[in-house]
């Protein structure tokens, strides 16, 4: 399952960083950050909650670049 969130982020090389982040997430199969148009596609592991992970997902965002927000709450 795929869903696109809003981003803030102020650089494409933190976008990029963020987007790592999001791949190395347990049940993220894969991630796409867009700095251009400020979105990030997740696509979850079959059978994984998207709350849960975009939790982790966050956590793992603010160890790269802590000034960085998803809103997917």
């Amino acid at each position: 399952m795929k869903k696109t969130y809003k981003i803030d982020v102020d650089c494409a090389n933190c976008a990029s960083k963020m987007e790592q982040a999001a791949k190395n997430t347990q049940g993220v199969k894969d991630a796409t950050v867009n700095f251009m148009t400020l979105k990030m596609i997740v696509d979850f592991d079959e059978g994984a909650e998207p709350k849960a992970v975009m939790d982790q997902v966050y956590k793992n965002c603010k160890k790269v670049e802590d000034e960085c927000e998803i809103f997917y709450k």
